[in-house]
Protein backbone atom coordinates (compact mmCIF):
# COMPACT_ATOMS: atom_id res chain seq x y z
CA UNK A 1 0.00 0.00 0.00
CA UNK A 2 1.45 3.32 -1.10
CA UNK A 3 1.47 6.50 0.92
CA UNK A 4 -1.82 8.36 0.69
CA UNK A 5 -3.89 5.24 -0.02
CA UNK A 6 -6.39 3.46 2.19
CA UNK A 7 -6.63 -0.28 2.84
CA UNK A 8 -8.45 -0.75 -0.48
CA UNK A 9 -5.75 1.00 -2.52
CA UNK A 10 -7.83 4.12 -3.20
CA UNK A 11 -6.27 7.56 -3.05
CA UNK A 12 -7.35 9.84 -0.23
CA UNK A 13 -9.80 12.46 -1.33
CA UNK A 14 -10.79 10.52 -4.45
CA UNK A 15 -14.45 10.79 -3.48
CA UNK A 16 -14.37 14.58 -3.63
CA UNK A 17 -12.47 14.46 -6.92
CA UNK A 18 -14.98 12.14 -8.56
CA UNK A 19 -17.90 14.16 -7.23
CA UNK A 20 -16.43 17.44 -8.48
CA UNK A 21 -15.72 15.88 -11.88
CA UNK A 22 -19.28 14.55 -12.06
CA UNK A 23 -20.69 17.99 -11.24
CA UNK A 24 -18.58 19.50 -14.02
CA UNK A 25 -19.88 16.93 -16.54
CA UNK A 26 -23.43 17.59 -15.36
CA UNK A 27 -23.10 21.36 -15.91
CA UNK A 28 -21.74 20.66 -19.39
CA UNK A 29 -24.75 18.38 -20.10
CA UNK A 30 -22.41 15.39 -20.49
CA UNK A 31 -24.74 13.11 -18.56
CA UNK A 32 -23.14 9.79 -19.55
CA UNK A 33 -19.75 10.70 -18.08
CA UNK A 34 -21.47 12.37 -15.12
CA UNK A 35 -23.23 9.08 -14.32
CA UNK A 36 -19.92 7.22 -14.52
CA UNK A 37 -18.23 9.64 -12.09
CA UNK A 38 -21.19 9.65 -9.68
CA UNK A 39 -21.18 5.84 -9.73
CA UNK A 40 -17.48 5.76 -8.83
CA UNK A 41 -18.03 8.30 -6.04
CA UNK A 42 -20.92 6.20 -4.69
CA UNK A 43 -18.68 3.15 -4.58
CA UNK A 44 -16.58 5.09 -2.07
CA UNK A 45 -19.59 6.46 -0.17
CA UNK A 46 -22.60 4.28 -0.99
CA UNK A 47 -25.04 6.23 1.22
CA UNK A 48 -24.30 9.73 -0.14
CA UNK A 49 -27.81 10.95 -0.89
CA UNK A 50 -26.61 14.05 -2.76
CA UNK A 51 -24.80 11.90 -5.32
CA UNK A 52 -27.84 9.62 -5.60
CA UNK A 53 -30.14 12.55 -6.34
CA UNK A 54 -27.78 14.02 -8.92
CA UNK A 55 -27.25 10.69 -10.64
CA UNK A 56 -31.03 10.29 -10.71
CA UNK A 57 -31.25 13.65 -12.52
CA UNK A 58 -28.70 12.43 -15.07
CA UNK A 59 -30.71 9.25 -15.73
CA UNK A 60 -33.83 11.37 -16.09
CA UNK A 61 -32.15 13.65 -18.63
CA UNK A 62 -31.21 10.57 -20.64
CA UNK A 63 -34.79 9.27 -20.50
CA UNK A 64 -34.10 6.29 -18.21
CA UNK A 65 -36.93 6.77 -15.72
CA UNK A 66 -36.49 3.34 -14.10
CA UNK A 67 -32.93 4.01 -12.96
CA UNK A 68 -33.84 7.58 -12.03
CA UNK A 69 -36.61 6.30 -9.77
CA UNK A 70 -34.29 3.68 -8.26
CA UNK A 71 -31.68 6.29 -7.27
CA UNK A 72 -34.35 8.66 -5.94
CA UNK A 73 -35.77 5.91 -3.71
CA UNK A 74 -32.27 5.01 -2.50
CA UNK A 75 -31.74 8.62 -1.37
CA UNK A 76 -34.83 8.31 0.85
CA UNK A 77 -33.81 5.11 2.66
CA UNK A 78 -32.22 6.82 5.67
CA UNK A 79 -34.44 9.89 5.78
CA UNK A 80 -37.90 9.61 4.22
CA UNK A 81 -38.39 13.36 4.68
CA UNK A 82 -35.33 14.35 2.61
CA UNK A 83 -36.99 16.95 0.41
CA UNK A 84 -34.54 16.78 -2.51
CA UNK A 85 -34.93 13.02 -2.79
CA UNK A 86 -38.70 13.37 -2.49
CA UNK A 87 -38.80 15.93 -5.29
CA UNK A 88 -36.58 13.76 -7.50
CA UNK A 89 -38.82 10.74 -6.90
CA UNK A 90 -41.85 12.80 -7.85
CA UNK A 91 -40.08 13.95 -11.03
CA UNK A 92 -39.14 10.36 -11.93
CA UNK A 93 -42.72 9.18 -11.38
CA UNK A 94 -44.05 12.07 -13.43
CA UNK A 95 -41.72 11.33 -16.34
CA UNK A 96 -42.62 7.66 -16.10
CA UNK A 97 -46.29 8.57 -16.61
CA UNK A 98 -47.39 7.72 -13.06
CA UNK A 99 -48.98 11.12 -12.51
CA UNK A 100 -51.10 10.12 -9.48
CA UNK A 101 -48.14 8.95 -7.39
CA UNK A 102 -46.10 11.91 -8.58
CA UNK A 103 -48.84 14.19 -7.28
CA UNK A 104 -48.73 12.40 -3.92
CA UNK A 105 -45.00 13.06 -3.50
CA UNK A 106 -45.30 16.64 -4.73
CA UNK A 107 -47.90 17.20 -1.99
CA UNK A 108 -45.70 15.54 0.67
CA UNK A 109 -42.76 17.72 -0.30
CA UNK A 110 -44.93 20.83 -0.28
CA UNK A 111 -46.06 20.05 3.27
CA UNK A 112 -42.43 19.67 4.38
CA UNK A 113 -41.03 22.68 2.52
CA UNK A 114 -43.94 24.99 1.58
CA UNK A 115 -41.55 27.83 0.74
CA UNK A 116 -40.08 25.95 -2.25
CA UNK A 117 -41.66 26.85 -5.56
CA UNK A 118 -40.68 23.61 -7.29
CA UNK A 119 -43.18 21.51 -5.31
CA UNK A 120 -46.07 23.90 -6.07
CA UNK A 121 -45.22 23.83 -9.77
CA UNK A 122 -45.04 20.04 -9.61
CA UNK A 123 -48.52 19.84 -8.07
CA UNK A 124 -49.88 22.03 -10.83
CA UNK A 125 -48.35 20.12 -13.73
CA UNK A 126 -49.31 16.72 -12.25
CA UNK A 127 -52.91 17.86 -11.86
CA UNK A 128 -52.99 19.10 -15.45
CA UNK A 129 -51.58 15.79 -16.70
CA UNK A 130 -54.19 13.79 -14.76
CA UNK A 131 -57.00 15.97 -16.10
CA UNK A 132 -55.70 15.56 -19.65
CA UNK A 133 -55.61 11.76 -19.19
CA UNK A 134 -58.94 11.08 -17.48
CA UNK A 135 -60.84 14.25 -18.32
CA UNK A 136 -63.03 16.38 -16.06
CA UNK A 137 -66.76 16.06 -15.27
CA UNK A 138 -67.56 19.41 -16.89
CA UNK A 139 -66.57 18.00 -20.28
CA UNK A 140 -69.40 15.42 -20.15
CA UNK A 141 -73.04 16.52 -19.99
CA UNK A 142 -75.50 13.76 -19.07
CA UNK A 143 -79.23 13.86 -19.80
CA UNK A 144 -82.21 11.54 -19.35
CA UNK A 145 -83.32 11.46 -22.98
CA UNK A 146 -83.27 8.21 -24.97
CA UNK A 147 -84.18 4.59 -24.27
CA UNK A 148 -83.92 3.87 -20.51
CA UNK A 149 -85.51 0.38 -20.64
CA UNK A 150 -82.18 -1.31 -19.92
CA UNK A 151 -81.82 0.53 -16.60
CA UNK A 152 -85.47 -0.21 -15.70
CA UNK A 153 -84.81 -3.93 -16.29
CA UNK A 154 -81.79 -3.77 -14.04
CA UNK A 155 -83.86 -2.16 -11.28
CA UNK A 156 -86.45 -4.97 -11.53
CA UNK A 157 -83.72 -7.61 -11.14
CA UNK A 158 -82.43 -5.92 -7.99
CA UNK A 159 -85.93 -5.93 -6.46
CA UNK A 160 -86.28 -9.68 -7.04
CA UNK A 161 -83.10 -10.49 -5.11
CA UNK A 162 -83.55 -12.56 -1.94
CA UNK A 163 -83.12 -10.49 1.19
CA UNK A 164 -80.39 -11.60 3.58
CA UNK A 165 -78.19 -13.08 0.88
CA UNK A 166 -74.54 -12.29 1.09
CA UNK A 167 -73.67 -9.40 -1.12
CA UNK A 168 -70.09 -8.85 -2.12
CA UNK A 169 -69.30 -5.44 -3.54
CA UNK A 170 -66.61 -5.36 -6.12
CA UNK A 171 -64.33 -2.36 -6.10
CA UNK A 172 -65.18 0.05 -8.85
CA UNK A 173 -62.48 0.61 -11.38
CA UNK A 174 -61.65 4.08 -12.55
CA UNK A 175 -62.50 4.34 -16.22
CA UNK A 176 -59.61 5.82 -18.10
CA UNK A 177 -59.39 6.92 -21.63
CA UNK A 178 -57.13 4.78 -23.71
CA UNK A 179 -53.70 6.22 -24.20
CA UNK A 180 -53.29 7.23 -27.79
CA UNK A 181 -50.06 6.00 -29.29
CA UNK A 182 -48.47 8.40 -31.73
CA UNK A 183 -48.77 6.03 -34.68
CA UNK A 184 -48.94 8.55 -37.52
CA UNK A 185 -46.52 11.19 -38.74
CA UNK A 186 -48.91 14.09 -38.16
CA UNK A 187 -49.29 13.20 -34.48
CA UNK A 188 -45.55 12.69 -34.06
CA UNK A 189 -44.87 16.03 -35.72
CA UNK A 190 -47.26 17.83 -33.38
CA UNK A 191 -45.76 16.14 -30.34
CA UNK A 192 -42.10 16.73 -31.20
CA UNK A 193 -42.44 20.23 -32.60
CA UNK A 194 -38.98 21.54 -33.54
CA UNK A 195 -37.45 18.14 -32.75
CA UNK A 196 -39.33 16.56 -35.65
CA UNK A 197 -36.67 17.81 -38.07
CA UNK A 198 -34.00 16.09 -35.96
CA UNK A 199 -35.98 12.87 -36.06
CA UNK A 200 -36.19 13.01 -39.87
CA UNK A 201 -32.46 13.62 -40.08
CA UNK A 202 -31.69 10.63 -37.82
CA UNK A 203 -33.98 8.35 -39.85
CA UNK A 204 -32.28 9.44 -43.07
CA UNK A 205 -28.85 8.92 -41.51
CA UNK A 206 -29.88 5.45 -40.35
CA UNK A 207 -30.82 4.45 -43.90
CA UNK A 208 -27.66 5.84 -45.48
CA UNK A 209 -25.16 4.47 -42.94
CA UNK A 210 -23.13 1.39 -43.92
CA UNK A 211 -23.44 -1.15 -41.10
CA UNK A 212 -20.59 -3.34 -42.31
CA UNK A 213 -17.77 -1.11 -41.02
CA UNK A 214 -16.91 -0.56 -37.36
CA UNK A 215 -17.55 3.18 -37.64
CA UNK A 216 -20.88 2.55 -39.35
CA UNK A 217 -21.97 0.23 -36.55
CA UNK A 218 -21.03 2.85 -33.97
CA UNK A 219 -22.99 5.55 -35.82
CA UNK A 220 -25.92 3.17 -36.22
CA UNK A 221 -25.99 2.50 -32.46
CA UNK A 222 -25.88 6.21 -31.64
CA UNK A 223 -28.65 6.99 -34.13
CA UNK A 224 -30.85 4.24 -32.73
CA UNK A 225 -30.31 5.57 -29.21
CA UNK A 226 -31.35 9.02 -30.37
CA UNK A 227 -34.47 7.73 -32.11
CA UNK A 228 -35.38 5.65 -29.07
CA UNK A 229 -35.08 8.75 -26.88
CA UNK A 230 -37.30 10.80 -29.22
CA UNK A 231 -39.88 7.99 -29.33
CA UNK A 232 -40.02 7.77 -25.53
CA UNK A 233 -40.38 11.55 -25.30
CA UNK A 234 -43.18 11.46 -27.87
CA UNK A 235 -45.07 8.85 -25.86
CA UNK A 236 -44.53 10.81 -22.64
CA UNK A 237 -45.78 14.09 -24.12
CA UNK A 238 -48.74 12.19 -25.55
CA UNK A 239 -49.53 11.03 -22.00
CA UNK A 240 -49.15 14.49 -20.51
CA UNK A 241 -51.40 16.11 -23.09
CA UNK A 242 -53.07 13.69 -25.54
CA UNK A 243 -54.34 14.81 -28.92
CA UNK A 244 -57.96 14.96 -27.79
CA UNK A 245 -56.95 17.32 -24.95
CA UNK A 246 -55.10 19.54 -27.42
CA UNK A 247 -58.09 19.58 -29.75
CA UNK A 248 -60.41 20.36 -26.85
CA UNK A 249 -58.27 23.31 -25.78
CA UNK A 250 -58.15 24.56 -29.36
CA UNK A 251 -61.95 24.40 -29.59
CA UNK A 252 -62.34 26.30 -26.31
CA UNK A 253 -59.92 28.96 -27.51
CA UNK A 254 -61.82 29.33 -30.78
CA UNK A 255 -65.16 29.60 -28.98
CA UNK A 256 -63.82 32.35 -26.76
CA UNK A 257 -62.04 33.98 -29.67
CA UNK A 258 -58.79 34.17 -27.69
CA UNK A 259 -56.43 32.03 -25.67
CA UNK A 260 -57.37 31.07 -22.15
CA UNK A 261 -56.34 33.62 -19.53
CA UNK A 262 -53.71 32.70 -17.00
CA UNK A 263 -54.96 32.51 -13.43
CA UNK A 264 -53.64 35.14 -10.96
CA UNK A 265 -51.71 32.45 -9.09
CA UNK A 266 -50.00 31.16 -12.24
CA UNK A 267 -49.21 34.70 -13.37
CA UNK A 268 -47.53 35.63 -10.08
CA UNK A 269 -45.60 32.34 -9.97
CA UNK A 270 -44.35 32.96 -13.51
CA UNK A 271 -43.24 36.48 -12.63
CA UNK A 272 -41.40 35.21 -9.55
CA UNK A 273 -39.52 32.72 -11.72
CA UNK A 274 -38.32 35.64 -13.85
CA UNK A 275 -37.27 37.49 -10.69
CA UNK A 276 -35.26 34.47 -9.50
CA UNK A 277 -33.54 34.30 -12.88
CA UNK A 278 -32.55 37.97 -12.64
CA UNK A 279 -31.28 37.35 -9.10
CA UNK A 280 -29.05 34.49 -10.30
CA UNK A 281 -27.70 36.79 -13.02
CA UNK A 282 -26.80 39.40 -10.33
CA UNK A 283 -29.05 41.92 -12.08
CA UNK A 284 -30.23 43.53 -8.83
CA UNK A 285 -31.64 46.69 -10.41
CA UNK A 286 -33.72 44.54 -12.74
CA UNK A 287 -34.88 42.52 -9.72
CA UNK A 288 -36.10 45.67 -7.97
CA UNK A 289 -37.97 46.96 -11.03
CA UNK A 290 -39.60 43.58 -11.64
CA UNK A 291 -40.58 43.22 -7.97
CA UNK A 292 -42.19 46.66 -7.94
CA UNK A 293 -44.31 45.74 -10.97
CA UNK A 294 -45.32 42.43 -9.40
CA UNK A 295 -46.21 44.25 -6.18
CA UNK A 296 -48.46 46.59 -8.16
CA UNK A 297 -50.14 43.60 -9.77
CA UNK A 298 -50.72 42.02 -6.34
CA UNK A 299 -52.31 45.22 -5.05
CA UNK A 300 -54.83 45.06 -7.89
CA UNK A 301 -55.85 41.46 -7.09
CA UNK A 302 -58.28 40.73 -4.28
CA UNK A 303 -57.68 37.94 -1.78
CA UNK A 304 -60.84 36.24 -3.05
CA UNK A 305 -59.08 35.48 -6.34
CA UNK A 306 -55.66 34.97 -4.72
CA UNK A 307 -56.00 33.58 -1.16
CA UNK A 308 -52.22 33.51 -0.52
CA UNK A 309 -51.72 37.09 -1.64
CA UNK A 310 -49.96 38.18 1.58
CA UNK A 311 -47.55 35.24 1.35
CA UNK A 312 -46.49 36.43 -2.09
CA UNK A 313 -46.11 40.03 -0.84
CA UNK A 314 -43.92 38.93 2.05
CA UNK A 315 -41.76 36.88 -0.32
CA UNK A 316 -41.32 39.84 -2.69
CA UNK A 317 -40.29 42.12 0.20
CA UNK A 318 -37.68 39.51 1.14
CA UNK A 319 -36.30 39.37 -2.43
CA UNK A 320 -36.11 43.17 -2.62
CA UNK A 321 -34.32 43.26 0.72
CA UNK A 322 -31.72 40.77 -0.52
CA UNK A 323 -31.23 42.79 -3.71
CA UNK A 324 -30.69 46.00 -1.73
CA UNK A 325 -28.27 44.14 0.54
CA UNK A 326 -26.17 42.97 -2.39
CA UNK A 327 -26.12 46.54 -3.71
CA UNK A 328 -24.83 47.81 -0.35
CA UNK A 329 -28.00 49.80 0.46
CA UNK A 330 -28.40 48.66 4.07
CA UNK A 331 -31.15 51.16 4.95
CA UNK A 332 -33.58 50.02 2.26
CA UNK A 333 -32.59 46.38 2.83
CA UNK A 334 -33.58 46.70 6.49
CA UNK A 335 -36.86 48.41 5.53
CA UNK A 336 -37.86 45.60 3.13
CA UNK A 337 -36.97 42.80 5.54
CA UNK A 338 -38.84 44.60 8.33
CA UNK A 339 -41.95 44.69 6.10
CA UNK A 340 -41.50 40.97 5.48
CA UNK A 341 -41.34 40.45 9.25
CA UNK A 342 -44.43 42.61 9.86
CA UNK A 343 -46.52 40.64 7.37
CA UNK A 344 -45.34 37.36 8.86
CA UNK A 345 -46.29 38.45 12.39
CA UNK A 346 -49.65 40.01 11.47
CA UNK A 347 -50.87 37.27 9.12
CA UNK A 348 -49.24 34.41 11.04
CA UNK A 349 -46.81 33.19 8.37
CA UNK A 350 -44.09 31.40 10.35
CA UNK A 351 -41.80 30.93 7.36
CA UNK A 352 -41.89 34.64 6.53
CA UNK A 353 -41.21 35.57 10.16
CA UNK A 354 -38.20 33.24 10.46
CA UNK A 355 -36.84 34.28 7.08
CA UNK A 356 -37.14 37.98 7.91
CA UNK A 357 -35.36 37.59 11.26
CA UNK A 358 -32.48 35.79 9.54
CA UNK A 359 -32.16 38.47 6.88
CA UNK A 360 -32.50 41.40 9.28
CA UNK A 361 -29.64 40.02 11.36
CA UNK A 362 -27.50 39.72 8.24
CA UNK A 363 -28.21 43.32 7.24
CA UNK A 364 -27.26 44.68 10.68
CA UNK A 365 -24.10 42.54 10.78
CA UNK A 366 -23.03 43.68 7.33
CA UNK A 367 -23.66 47.29 8.39
CA UNK A 368 -21.54 46.90 11.53
CA UNK A 369 -24.51 47.18 13.91
CA UNK A 370 -23.62 44.06 15.82
CA UNK A 371 -25.82 44.63 18.87
CA UNK A 372 -28.91 44.96 16.67
CA UNK A 373 -27.91 41.80 14.84
CA UNK A 374 -27.58 39.99 18.18
CA UNK A 375 -31.03 41.18 19.31
CA UNK A 376 -32.66 39.97 16.09
CA UNK A 377 -30.90 36.61 15.96
CA UNK A 378 -31.64 35.90 19.63
CA UNK A 379 -35.34 36.35 18.77
CA UNK A 380 -34.88 33.83 15.96
CA UNK A 381 -32.98 31.25 18.06
CA UNK A 382 -36.07 29.71 19.79
CA UNK A 383 -37.74 29.36 16.37
CA UNK A 384 -34.88 27.29 14.95
CA UNK A 385 -36.15 24.19 13.13
CA UNK A 386 -32.94 22.15 12.95
CA UNK A 387 -29.65 21.65 14.78
CA UNK A 388 -27.75 22.98 11.77
CA UNK A 389 -29.76 26.19 11.82
CA UNK A 390 -29.09 26.51 15.57
CA UNK A 391 -25.38 26.05 14.86
CA UNK A 392 -25.42 28.85 12.31
CA UNK A 393 -27.29 31.24 14.59
CA UNK A 394 -25.09 30.60 17.64
CA UNK A 395 -21.97 31.03 15.53
CA UNK A 396 -23.17 34.35 14.09
CA UNK A 397 -24.23 35.69 17.49
CA UNK A 398 -20.83 34.69 18.87
CA UNK A 399 -19.07 36.48 15.98
CA UNK A 400 -21.02 39.65 16.73
CA UNK A 401 -20.16 39.47 20.44
CA UNK A 402 -16.51 39.06 19.44
CA UNK A 403 -16.71 42.21 17.31
CA UNK A 404 -18.13 44.07 20.32
CA UNK A 405 -15.19 42.89 22.45
CA UNK A 406 -17.36 40.68 24.69
CA UNK A 407 -15.14 37.60 24.53
CA UNK A 408 -16.93 35.74 27.33
CA UNK A 409 -20.30 35.82 25.56
CA UNK A 410 -18.58 35.03 22.27
CA UNK A 411 -17.07 31.89 23.78
CA UNK A 412 -20.40 30.79 25.30
CA UNK A 413 -22.14 30.99 21.94
CA UNK A 414 -19.16 29.35 20.24
CA UNK A 415 -19.52 26.39 22.61
CA UNK A 416 -23.25 26.22 21.90
CA UNK A 417 -22.50 26.28 18.18
CA UNK A 418 -19.96 23.47 18.64
CA UNK A 419 -22.44 21.33 20.55
CA UNK A 420 -25.10 21.78 17.85
CA UNK A 421 -22.56 21.05 15.10
CA UNK A 422 -21.62 17.79 16.83
CA UNK A 423 -25.31 16.83 17.01
CA UNK A 424 -25.74 17.71 13.33
CA UNK A 425 -22.55 15.74 12.48
CA UNK A 426 -21.29 18.66 10.39
CA UNK A 427 -17.48 18.93 10.45
CA UNK A 428 -17.40 22.23 8.58
CA UNK A 429 -19.43 23.99 11.25
CA UNK A 430 -17.39 22.26 13.97
CA UNK A 431 -14.37 23.96 12.42
CA UNK A 432 -16.11 27.37 12.44
CA UNK A 433 -17.17 26.96 16.06
CA UNK A 434 -13.70 25.90 17.25
CA UNK A 435 -12.06 28.87 15.51
CA UNK A 436 -14.60 31.19 17.13
CA UNK A 437 -13.86 29.71 20.57
CA UNK A 438 -10.12 30.13 19.92
CA UNK A 439 -10.61 33.76 18.94
CA UNK A 440 -12.60 34.48 22.10
CA UNK A 441 -9.92 32.88 24.25
CA UNK A 442 -7.20 34.94 22.55
CA UNK A 443 -9.22 38.11 23.19
CA UNK A 444 -9.55 37.21 26.87
CA UNK A 445 -5.78 36.43 27.06
CA UNK A 446 -6.39 32.74 27.82
CA UNK A 447 -3.61 31.78 25.45
CA UNK A 448 -3.07 28.18 26.60
CA UNK A 449 -6.77 27.39 26.15
CA UNK A 450 -6.70 29.13 22.78
CA UNK A 451 -3.85 26.87 21.64
CA UNK A 452 -5.83 23.77 22.62
CA UNK A 453 -8.88 24.98 20.68
CA UNK A 454 -6.74 25.86 17.65
CA UNK A 455 -5.23 22.35 17.73
CA UNK A 456 -8.72 20.81 17.70
CA UNK A 457 -9.66 23.08 14.81
CA UNK A 458 -6.50 21.99 12.95
CA UNK A 459 -7.50 18.34 13.35
CA UNK A 460 -11.01 19.01 11.98
CA UNK A 461 -9.53 20.95 9.03
CA UNK A 462 -7.36 17.90 8.36
CA UNK A 463 -10.44 15.67 8.25
CA UNK A 464 -11.96 18.08 5.74
CA UNK A 465 -8.69 18.09 3.74
CA UNK A 466 -8.75 21.88 3.80
CA UNK A 467 -5.09 22.83 3.46
CA UNK A 468 -5.79 26.56 3.26
CA UNK A 469 -7.60 26.52 6.59
CA UNK A 470 -4.80 24.43 8.12
CA UNK A 471 -2.21 26.98 6.97
CA UNK A 472 -4.21 29.86 8.48
CA UNK A 473 -4.66 28.00 11.77
CA UNK A 474 -0.95 27.12 11.89
CA UNK A 475 -0.04 30.77 11.45
CA UNK A 476 -2.46 31.76 14.21
CA UNK A 477 -1.00 29.12 16.55
CA UNK A 478 2.53 30.36 15.87
CA UNK A 479 1.60 33.92 16.78
CA UNK A 480 -0.20 32.79 19.92
CA UNK A 481 2.97 30.89 20.86
CA UNK A 482 4.93 34.11 20.35
CA UNK A 483 2.55 35.90 22.71
CA UNK A 484 3.06 33.16 25.30
CA UNK A 485 6.83 33.58 24.91
CA UNK A 486 6.50 37.36 25.26
CA UNK A 487 4.60 36.85 28.49
CA UNK A 488 7.32 34.53 29.82
CA UNK A 489 10.08 37.01 28.91
CA UNK A 490 8.26 39.88 30.59
CA UNK A 491 7.82 37.68 33.67
CA UNK A 492 11.57 37.20 33.90
CA UNK A 493 11.53 33.49 33.09
CA UNK A 494 14.46 31.85 31.35
CA UNK A 495 13.83 31.29 27.63
CA UNK A 496 15.80 29.12 25.21
CA UNK A 497 18.05 31.37 23.02
CA UNK A 498 16.62 29.83 19.83
CA UNK A 499 13.06 30.68 20.92
CA UNK A 500 14.20 34.17 21.97
CA UNK A 501 15.73 34.74 18.50
CA UNK A 502 12.49 33.61 16.87
CA UNK A 503 10.56 35.95 19.15
CA UNK A 504 12.76 38.94 18.29
CA UNK A 505 12.35 38.19 14.58
CA UNK A 506 8.56 37.97 14.91
CA UNK A 507 8.41 41.18 16.96
CA UNK A 508 10.41 43.01 14.30
CA UNK A 509 8.04 41.77 11.58
CA UNK A 510 4.94 42.79 13.50
CA UNK A 511 6.28 46.19 14.56
CA UNK A 512 3.88 48.72 15.93
CA UNK A 513 1.13 48.17 13.35
CA UNK A 514 -0.89 45.98 15.68
CA UNK A 515 -1.07 43.13 13.17
CA UNK A 516 -0.86 40.61 15.96
CA UNK A 517 -4.38 41.58 16.96
CA UNK A 518 -5.65 40.41 13.55
CA UNK A 519 -4.29 36.87 13.83
CA UNK A 520 -7.44 35.04 14.94
CA UNK A 521 -9.80 37.02 12.67
CA UNK A 522 -7.51 36.21 9.75
CA UNK A 523 -7.73 32.51 10.59
CA UNK A 524 -11.51 32.77 10.77
CA UNK A 525 -11.61 34.57 7.42
CA UNK A 526 -9.57 31.80 5.78
CA UNK A 527 -11.82 29.14 7.26
CA UNK A 528 -14.92 31.02 6.08
CA UNK A 529 -13.52 31.50 2.54
CA UNK A 530 -12.72 27.80 2.23
CA UNK A 531 -16.26 26.74 3.11
CA UNK A 532 -17.95 25.27 0.02
CA UNK A 533 -21.05 23.93 1.79
CA UNK A 534 -23.95 24.07 -0.80
CA UNK A 535 -26.62 25.16 1.68
CA UNK A 536 -24.55 28.06 3.18
CA UNK A 537 -23.11 31.15 1.52
CA UNK A 538 -20.46 33.00 3.51
CA UNK A 539 -19.98 36.76 3.36
CA UNK A 540 -17.64 39.17 5.13
CA UNK A 541 -18.53 41.91 7.58
CA UNK A 542 -16.06 44.60 8.70
CA UNK A 543 -12.76 42.93 9.66
CA UNK A 544 -14.25 39.46 9.95
CA UNK A 545 -16.48 37.05 8.07
CA UNK A 546 -20.16 36.85 8.91
CA UNK A 547 -21.83 33.85 7.37
CA UNK A 548 -25.02 33.99 5.36
CA UNK A 549 -27.55 31.18 5.43
CA UNK A 550 -29.29 30.61 2.10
Amino acid sequence: MYKGEDSFGRLEGSYELYKAEADTHFKQHDFVNAIACFTTALQLRPDDRICLVRRSKCHLMLGDTAKALQDAEASLLEDKNYHRGMFQKAEALYNAGDFEMALVYYHRGNRLRPELLEFRLGIQKAREAIINCVGTPDRVKLNTTGDLSFFNAQDEKKKRKVFGSACVKRPQQVVRRKKEKPNNEMTIKQMLGDLYGDRQYLEKLLKETDNTSLTGKHINRLVQDGLHYLDTRTEFWQQVKPMYARKYEAILALNRGRQAKTSPYDHIVGELEKVNKLMHENNYEGVLKKCQRVMGTLDSISEVHLPNKMTFKAHIHSIMGNAYLEMGDYVNAAVQHQMDLTIGEEVGIDDAECRALDNLGRVHARNGKYQKAIDVWERKLPKSKSTLETTWLCHEIGRCYLELGQSRSAKEYGERALQSAVEAQDDRWKLHALVLISQAEVKSQRLSSALISFEKAYEVAGLLMDEEAQDAITKAMNEVNMKVLDREIEGGEEVDPVYRADFEKWKAEVGESGKEEQTAPAAEAKVEESDQKPSTQLISAAATSVTEKS
